[in-house]
């Protein structure tokens, strides 16, 4: 296999509970490797479970802005570094490694959040200079993984963009956006939200091992369901599909989507950048040895025979015969079940500041 680099043995000391990597693979911008190293002593280890660790991060600013031609938004928010879902093929795991962590199990086991993210948020909202436009959450990791169910930021910031009539587009696998309803109902029958929820299979068992701890299928199109009965509008994202794995399931996943209410679909094929290569590679030996070689292979002709293409116009929906057939099999469904349409464009006109306690009130 060509991959950026070997990944390190994986810990004997360390004991696994649902997790999608199984070592600490350096980051590319760490100087040195850890490996762990038998001492010559003949004494068993106690092994320790791998527990959650949760480290707090005081953002400068709420609002990330960004220019990329590949995505449909200018300006994203998220609550959280890393993300205990644990879905192995995560493109956001190399972003662990801008704070010297590894894009392996650090990435699903040591989460920065950010609790004065709400606070942040309002004070930018707040300043004169300030243009509304729809803000993105969930982007890079998930606003509702399973800290979120405790720490409850994403709740909190959208309290303020409700406060503020800010538009907002949320994409999630979690199923405790469910809690959120009475929040983003009011906004939905305002214009104000959308919401993409991530379904990448429907076989229950291959979930577990691809994303250990987010929550299951079915779970997830009930979450499409019960969103869609309170008249939010919801885009199903067939993402990412892998091919020799899970790309056989598109339609039925699409299918499944527009009976629990879907209004509209995305699809995009699997991309392995940095990092994520190796690890992914790894989880296919472990868990599916038999297909590892003819997955891999399968995303090399997608992908310009490596394992990811970086270049604008093509990471997102990969190229050859493959990539095209995926996005031919996807344009059909889409037709076919009456999903080939865009989501209603947000509002940004209802944006206002309110007032606090002691500003001078405007006479007209």
């Amino acid at each position: 296999m060509s991959l950026p680099f070997d990944l390190p043995p994986a810990n004997p000391s360390e004991r696994l509970r649902a997790r999608g990597a199984a070592a600490r693979p350096v980051g590319r911008f760490e100087p040195y490797a850890r490996a762990p190293e038998h001492d010559g002593w003949d004494i068993a280890e106690e092994e320790r479970l791998i527990r959650t660790e949760v480290s707090v991060e005081r953002p400068r600013s709420a609002i990330t802005r960004n220019q990329s031609p590949d995505v449909p938004f200018e300006r994203s928010l998220n609550p959280y570094r890393g993300c205990e879902h644990g879905c192995i093929y995560c493109f956001a795991r190399p972003s662990h490694g801008y704070l010297g962590l590894s894009a392996g199990l650090d990435f699903e086991t040591r989460l920065i959040a950010k609790p004065e993210a709400p606070q942040v948020l309002e004070e930018e909202l707040r300043k004169k200079n300030y243009r509304p436009d729809v803000l993105a959450i969930g982007t890079n990791t998930d606003p509702y993984q399973p800290i979120e169910r405790k720490l409850e930021i994403m709740r909190r910031l959208l309290d303020v963009l409700w406060t503020y009539r800010h538009p907002v587009a949320i994409v999630t696998r979690g199923s405790t956006i469910l809690r959120d309803l009475d929040i983003l109902a009011p906004m939905a029958e305002a214009g104000l939200v959308q919401v993409g929820i991530s379904v990448t299979t429907l076989d229950a068992g291959l979930a577990r091992d691809l994303e250990p701890r987010a929550p299951s299928p079915p779970t997830r199109i009930r979450m499409i369901r019960e969103l869609s009965r309170a008249g939010i509008p919801v885009r199903v994202m067939a993402a990412p599909m892998i091919p020799g794995l899970t790309d056989h399931e598109l339609e039925a996943i699409l299918t499944e989507a527009r009976r629990a209410g879907a209004k509209a679909a995305s699809m995009m094929p699997v991309r392995l950048p940095h990092e994520v290569a190796p690890l992914f590679a790894d989880w296919m030996e472990r868990h599916h040895p038999g297909k590892a070689e003819k997955v891999l292979g399968r995303i090399r002709d997608m992908r310009g025979g490596r394992l990811n293409d970086p270049r604008f116009g093509a990471r997102m929906k990969g190229e050859g015969e493959m990539a095209e057939l995926l996005q031919q099999r996807f344009k059909l469904s889409c037709k076919r079940l009456g999903l080939a349409r865009a989501l209603p464009d947000l509002d940004c006109t209802q944006f206002h500041v309110p007032p606090r306690p002691g500003d001078q009130l405007e006479l007209f």
